[in-house]
């Protein structure tokens, strides 16, 4: 007698192709390891079960896996609110824990949308390539969701995994790390679909489904070939374009020290020095300091003084980021203070040429939501101050660049990047303090994100960090210089101007939004089918 559902559910064995998809995750993704080709494995034990399993067996199939993945990806959160954020271990765990949590929803709702619309619980001959094309639908959609809802926290999506593959990833110009990851789980979900055609009691329209397994291939031997062929051509742009030299300068000022006033004299001296070093024997058009370089408000402090004299004496320009603050008069005598986390360029002429404000700010680490009812989380921004989010994504303009500032993890969101080259940006500036991090595999991972903004927008991008990892991405991701972590140095490169705009400028970067749109429109078919 057959029963409608398999046996190894029944028996709870999907726990363990649960936890082999995230240790595959966990393996593969930036950091330590970064075993990259797991990637187009990995999700085939949680296909299986989202193919054979029950919605809710497979939604908690994609929980476990999806918490386990996130605690090993995310455990750094630990030393953000352990060691810098001053919260000691009962109340910073609790907090990794709830984080992972929420990231594995995500792959909670994937799995049993997945075996709802393309499963077997409720028909034991549907043929699996509904399974094959949905898997990346519904995972890419969802992906995009988790980076609008509650501000946004798209964290190590999985293309990322081939950020170090630059012959891989230049599809990504045309719908962006979307696109790349959509290639990822389709990958995943082909395998599931030729392994299950080996069946032999195989009895729904063979051809049909033949067909849609074939395009699924095609799809990917297009996108790969493309990457393959736009590499092999973008590669040729960088030495015909205009070239800039830029320097970028790594202070390694320890977080547990960097904003004591004691201290801000040696940090000012430490930049200078190395800023004077390496422009000693190259021409350098640009010199690029990190996130908050500055621990003081230049427009208050005497220290300004000493940039200005060093630019005007160097004949260059400088970038770097520094708090900042306005005030606004209020109709009772008083002034409003607003305070941001932002960015100055002095000029060769010794004066402030531009500022800008980082416009996606990082919850709970420069501001609090809801901060009157949630006080114990003071600590976190008590250091860095309650900042106020920045509204403009103009390039800065010095001479024929054009600078597009992504200031910490804002070379995360594709879009903030995206609209800078929209407005003609044609240079990618990260400024980054990744000290909060740690020797985690933070770091790591944040730089895989921030070569993606280069890849997607064909721009060459300049990455300045207090800590590490700095250095610099050419247009089509090839990390052309690096440092280490925790080292006091500073890299010069020439970096080639691009312009011009690429199809995830124009239109690609509606392919996320567009997969979560298809969403809705699958469950309706999809009820209506049953």
């Amino acid at each position: 007698m057959t029963t409608l559902f398999p046996r190894s559910e029944r028996r709870g064995t999907w726990l363990l192709p649960a936890l082999a998809t995230a240790g595959l995750l966990a393996l593969a993704m930036p950091g330590r390891i970064g075993w990259w080709p797991l990637l187009f494995v990995a999700l085939v034990p949680l296909l299986s079960v989202a193919l054979t399993a029950r919605p809710g067996r497979s939604a908690l199939a994609g929980f476990v896996c999806g918490l386990v993945t996130h605690l090993a990806l995310l455990y750094w959160i630990l030393i953000v609110l352990g060691r810098y954020g001053g919260l000691p271990l009962f109340l910073s765990l609790p907090g990794l824990l709830l984080l992972a949590a929420y990231m594995a929803l995500y792959p909670a709702v994937f799995c049993a949308l997945l075996s709802l619309l393309a499963g077997r619980s409720w028909h034991r001959e549907r043929p699996v390539a509904a399974l094959v094309w949905l898997a990346p639908v519904l995972w890419v959609g969802l992906d995009w969701l988790r980076s609008v809802l509650f501000t946004g926290f798209p964290w190590m999506d999985l293309g990322y995994g081939l950020y170090a593959q630059p012959q891989l990833i230049q599809s990504a110009d045309l719908g962006g790390h979307h696109l790349v990851t959509f290639a990822v789980v389709l990958c995943n979900s082909l395998l599931v679909g030729i392994i299950d055609r080996q069946r032999r009691d195989v009895r729904w329209n063979v051809r049909r489904e033949r067909g849609l397994l074939l395009l699924a291939c095609a799809t990917l031997v297009f996108l790969f070939g493309y990457s393959t062929v736009r590499y092999r051509i973008a590669v040729q742009y960088g030495p015909r374009a205009l070239q800039a030299q830029v320097a970028v300068v790594q202070g390694n000022v320890d977080q547990a020290v960097k904003w004591s006033p004691a201290f801000k004299t040696a940090t000012i001296d430490t930049y200078l020095r190395l800023s004077e070093k390496a422009i000693a024997d190259t021409d350098v058009e640009l010199v690029v300091w990190p996130e908050t370089a500055l621990p003081f408000y230049p427009q208050q402090d005497q220290l300004t003084g000493r940039l200005t004299a060093f630019t005007a004496a160097a004949n260059t320009w400088l970038l770097t980021g520094a708090p900042l603050f306005t005030l606004t008069p209020q109709t009772d005598g008083g002034e409003l203070v607003r305070h941001y986390n932002g960015a100055i360029l002095l000029g060769p002429d010794g004066r402030l040429a531009a500022s800008h404000a980082k416009q996606h700010l990082v919850p709970f680490g420069e501001y609090v939501p809801l901060r009157p009812y949630l006080p114990f989380l003071e600590p976190l921004v008590v250091s860095v101050g309650d900042f106020t989010a920045g509204t403009s994504n103009e390039p800065l303009a010095l001479g024929p660049m054009r600078l597009g500032l992504l200031i910490c993890y804002e070379s995360i969101f594709p879009d903030i990047a995206r609209q800078s080259v929209s407005r003609e940006a044609n240079l990618l500036v990260n400024l980054t303090n990744d000290a909060w991090y740690g020797r985690s595999s933070a770091p790591h991972q944040s730089l895989a994100m921030a070569v993606f903004r280069a890849v997607e927008n064909k721009r060459s991008l300049v990455r300045a960090a207090n800590t590490g990892i700095s250095g610099f991405v050419d247009p089509v991701g090839r990390i052309v210089g690096r440092t280490g972590l925790f080292m006091e140095t500073a890299l010069v490169s020439r970096v080639p101007l691009l312009d011009g705009q690429t199809v995830f400028n124009r239109q690609g970067h509606l392919f996320g939004p567009a997969c979560a749109a298809l969403i809705p429109l699958c469950l309706l078919l999809g009820g209506r089918r049953r």
